[in-house]
């Protein structure tokens, strides 16, 4: 071999051997302390070493009170004051292990992480240095500067900021609280992946939205549940009632607070709490509120505003429909205007049709059909509906509770006057035209005084059956008197 190819072979060695040694000397475990004693159990040489101990190994420095070191399985017992750092990485315990070969932590006498980023507790708890992983169980807290996440068992990625929390997972935020069975979240972006039995509470609104699958976008302030949706908005309301307990016999007036419990149930809910602050539902959506549900394929609620909107969506989809009280409304869309929390008025637009029930009489249904149906509410209920375009009608007439007979009625407009929640008076406007049936017409054949288009459907949601056996919450939960009272009645 010539001398420049021993050169060559020696350089070769340096590049290849050197930096191999220098690794073996990192992953070398280096334990010093104030003085230390070596035994040897069972053929295995145990170093012992007092404070002040020093445990390095790369990156990784460890100190604590006392150290038992197995130095063939180049694992440490730390014991007493343990902390652990890796560049701004600091792990606290009072007991722990160490393993070099993997540089892995380990406790079960509570553990504390922190980075600068979050603050991490929990019982016990690993970190894998090499891999800035750590992974929590029982009691689980993690912290930062905008939320806090507590759960039964969580894995952490210190670089990513990624967190995968299951068991009993909570998220406290400004204005949000997330609870879920499992759920992925990101600390930088804040977005959230949540599974099973997830809720959602809003503090602005008093809202939840329940379902087995959510994703949450805080930055762009938009909430997607696909699996299972449930929305819950519970909102209180003074009704005014005369209050005539007084001795002296002189009229009062007192507010009753009123809870109402909005709730809504579809296979695909939206939300958007930006400036529109947009709730959407399609899909098989029913919504219950006091005496008001509806059946439909599509709703949008504009929290802000106060407005339900529900429209047909294609030609062949059904038309939504509205109970409210006694009365059934269908049209191919449908506005709720809602103020102080009560329903003021209702426009439902385009092929129109509201039919009411007799409460003593089942069979007897006053009907109305047009193009456009506006129904104006006060406190004790419906006022005022008018009704715009081709408007037939068909009222029963009664003398005092006894029936007597009906009129048939058809007009370009209409005016109905509601007094104790009946129909008080009927104005009809543009050519008009009427026909009245005696009693002895009337009788017995009933349901054969229809307007075209006329259906009962007996499908009302029912509260209960769109909560579920499985949902529960409580009004204390969402909802606080801004007043600050508890008592029901308040005097004015």
């Amino acid at each position: 071999m010539n001398i420049k190819a021993k050169i060559f072979l020696f350089i070769v060695l340096i590049l290849v051997v050197v930096p191999c040694i220098l690794a073996q000397q990192q992953d070398i475990m280096q334990v010093t302390g104030s003085r230390g004693t070596y035994t040897t159990v069972n053929g295995e040489m145990i170093q012992e070493v007092f404070a002040p101990v020093v445990i390095t190994q790369g990156n990784v420095r460890i100190t604590c009170d006392h150290a038992i070191r197995y130095i063939s399985k180049n694992v440490a017992e730390l014991i007493g004051n343990v902390v652990a750092t890796q560049d701004t990485l600091t792990i606290t315990t009072s007991h722990g292990y160490y393993y070099g070969d993997v540089r892995r932590a380990e406790s079960n006498s509570g553990v504390k992480l922190t980075d600068k980023k979050v603050v991490l507790t929990a019982d016990s708890g690993d970190y894998y240095f090499n891999e800035d992983r750590a992974v929590f169980r029982s009691k689980v807290r993690l912290v930062d500067t905008s939320s806090t996440l507590t759960s039964n068992e969580l894995i952490y990625y210190k670089n990513t900021g990624k967190a995968i929390a299951t068991g009993k997972v909570k998220i406290v935020e400004s204005k949000d609280i997330i609870h879920a069975d499992s759920l992925i979240h990101y600390r930088d972006t804040r977005i959230t992946f949540a599974d099973s039995h997830v809720r959602i509470s809003s503090t602005t609104n008093n809202s939840i939205i329940m379902g087995d699958h959510l994703k949450d976008y805080p930055g762009r302030y938009y909430t997607l549940v696909d699996k299972n949706p449930v929305f819950i908005q519970i909102d209180s309301s003074y009704i005014k009632q005369i209050d005539t307990s007084k001795v002296s016999g002189k009229l009062d007036t007192t507010l009753t607070l009123k809870i109402d419990t909005l709730v809504i149930r579809s296979l695909k809910m939206e939300a958007y709490r930006d400036t529109i602050n947009l709730f959407k539902a399609e899909d098989s959506v029913r919504i219950v509120r006091g005496t008001f549900a509806s059946k439909n394929d599509f709703t949008e609620y504009y929290r802000a505003k106060g407005k339900i909107v529900t429209e047909k969506q294609g030609e062949n989809s059904s038309q939504p429909i509205i109970w409210y009280e006694n009365s059934q409304l269908t049209g191919d869309s449908v506005s709720i205007f809602l103020k102080e929390n009560k329903i003021y008025m209702l426009d439902v637009d385009r092929n129109a049709f509201i039919l009411s029930q007799n409460e003593k009489y089942k069979d007897r249904y006053d009907q109305i059909s047009g193009s456009r149906v506006v129904i104006h509410f006060g406190d004790d209920g419906i006022e005022e509906t008018e009704v715009f375009g081709g408007v037939h009608s068909i009222y029963y007439i009664y003398d005092g509770n006894d029936p007597n007979g009906l009129t048939k009625s058809s007009s370009e407009s209409a005016k109905i006057l509601f007094e104790d929640k009946k129909v008080g008076a009927v104005k009809l406007y543009g050519t008009p035209t009427s026909e009245f049936y005696p009693e002895k017409k009337v009788e017995g054949n009933e349901l054969s005084f229809t307007l075209p288009g006329f259906l009962v459907y007996k499908d009302r949601p029912i509260k209960n059956e769109l909560l579920g056996n499985d949902l529960t919450f409580s009004n204390s939960e969402v909802i606080k008197d801004k007043s600050g009272m508890h008592s029901s009645d308040v005097k004015k």
